[in-house]
């Protein structure tokens, strides 16, 4: 090997182009699964989310067209963080980023089961409530959506398209039906339930999580390195992403007020609501396809979250912050089957792990709240570093002006900060306040402490990597390269 001569980097497969861009944006970031939660706290909820719309949702656009347009290539946020804050903020925000994935893909994983026992029959039903019957199918489907995403995007991307095919589809009959109960019966729906309630430790968790259900349009940056033209395809993908989904979670959320009140169940909610509205309307029939709609939308999610984030741990074990070996592609299908594998080891120990002393329900709730913590840490980076831009560059070499870096950066960091805060307020389904605050506090101390564990113990192994590589060169005879 001569002495200019680079190691070669694994090459992934350019399959994504901006429709696909679009559809993941859609499957990732509508998760219909979280509008039940949200709903259950009442009318309120429909200004938190015009709030997080224009306090977090568009700042997040913009940062991602910023970011992508400075720091293109594989690895996204946990790039964007790296170079502009180092190596070590780069590393905590990756970590935290893919740490939350694989506590958030079983939360959803559960709600695939809730949801699927509907097309089951009536008889069916009390399924989503056995602790074996949802944990064994939630393993099932997340070793199959792993072995899918190692073949490849080029077929895991069709699990995504899919997945949000049938989020439209969904989301459309869970609207439209809501409106024809709201013509024919009325709304039960008052101008008191716009009103912020008494008690309101509830909603302000529901914050925490609402700003939750809006992250995911740096997903595609992530993978960068496989998207067709990205300077082209990424900033039209975010904006229509971004308005689809808004127009989305605010309707459904609306429709569930009108159709079932506030008495909704975490993991059915959305059929149980379908269900009511299709008995009053007389096409009962359509309960099941609908179901079936929303739990291929539910898998899409899984999948498009199982794929995106293994990149992560990818890109950190080719930086060797992590096992070299996690940087490894398989050599038939191009993909990081290594981080896929590991990531649906870890998911699936979790999901095993958060049974422990509590129902399906509570289960559910507990793996959500702390993916969103976890999920939110790499969005201090991202906001923070378009505050840094603002201050510190007197001529911004990105796409948009200080004014509009500061503006965007101020409101994106400090709703994230705040619904960090909030998610640690307990939600209704949880049992035990104590209990709930030591997973919360202790799962996060875990993970931030294992990624520091990591950095440090990997960052001196390559410490010692150049020194040996220093001396090995500087020991050879001129004009002589080490093998």
């Amino acid at each position: 090997m001569s002495a200019n001569t680079q190691p070669a980097q694994p090459h992934l497969i350019r399959a994504l182009g901006r429709r696909d861009l679009v559809l993941l944006f859609v499957v990732a970031i509508f998760n219909i699964n979280v509008v039940p939660s949200i709903a259950a706290n009442g009318g309120v909820t429909i200004w938190l989310w015009i709030i997080s719309l224009v306090l977090f949702f568009w700042p997040q656009g913009l940062a991602v067209i910023e970011l992508a347009q400075r720091y293109p290539g594989e690895g996204g946020i946990y790039l964007w963080a790296k170079e502009v804050f180092g190596e070590f903020h780069g590393f905590l925000s990756g970590w935290s980023y893919w740490t939350s994935n694989m506590l958030y893909v079983p939360s959803v994983l559960l709600y695939v089961v809730g949801v699927s026992v509907y097309v089951l029959g009536p008889g069916h039903l009390g399924l989503a409530d056995n602790k074996f019957f949802a944990s064994s199918v939630s393993l099932a489907l997340l070793a199959l959506l792993t072995l899918l995403n190692i073949l490849g995007l080029g077929v895991g991307k069709w699990i995504n398209n899919l997945g949000a095919i049938g989020t439209f589809i969904a989301a459309g009959v869970l609207i439209g039906l809501g409106v024809m109960i709201w013509l024919r019966f009325g709304s039960g729906v008052t101008a008191a339930d716009f009103k912020v309630p008494a008690d309101s430790n509830f909603v302000l968790h529901c914050f925490g999580v609402i700003v939750f259900a809006l992250l995911g349009l740096d997903l595609a940056s992530i993978m960068g390195d496989e998207i067709r033209d990205p300077a082209r395809s990424l900033p039209g993908a975010v904006a229509w992403g971004g308005l689809i989904c808004g127009i989305l979670y605010v309707s459904a959320t609306l429709t569930l007020l009108v159709s079932v009140g506030k008495n909704v169940n975490m993991l059915q909610g959305v059929v149980q609501g379908v269900s009511g509205m299709t008995a009053r309307v007389g096409v009962t029939w359509l309960t099941v396809p609908f179901a079936l709609m929303l739990s291929l939308a539910a898998t899409g999610i899984a999948s498009a979250w199982t794929g995106g984030c293994a990149r992560i741990p990818f890109v950190a074990g080719l930086d060797s912050y992590l096992p070299s070996w996690l940087g490894s592609i398989h050599p038939r299908y191009a993909t990081p089957h290594a981080a896929l594998i590991v990531q649906g080891v870890v998911s699936g120990g979790l999901v095993i792990l958060s049974f422990a002393g509590a129902g399906v329900q509570e289960t559910f709730q507990k793996l959500l709240s702390l993916a969103i913590v976890l999920n939110l840490v790499p969005y201090v980076y991202m906001f923070g570093a378009l505050v840094k831009f603002a201050v510190t560059e007197t001529v911004p070499r990105g796409q948009y002006g200080r004014t509009t870096l500061f503006l965007a950066g101020a409101s994106g960091l400090l709703t994230t900060i705040l619904a960090i805060a909030l998610v640690f307020f307990p939600a209704q389904q949880i049992t035990s306040l104590w209990w709930y605050e030591a997973w919360m506090v202790g799962g996060t101390l875990f993970f931030v402490g294992l990624a520091a564990f990591f950095f440090f113990v990997y960052s001196r192994h390559k410490a010692q990597q150049k020194i040996r590589a220093g001396t090995t060169a500087a020991a050879l005879p001129a004009g002589e390269v080490g093998p």
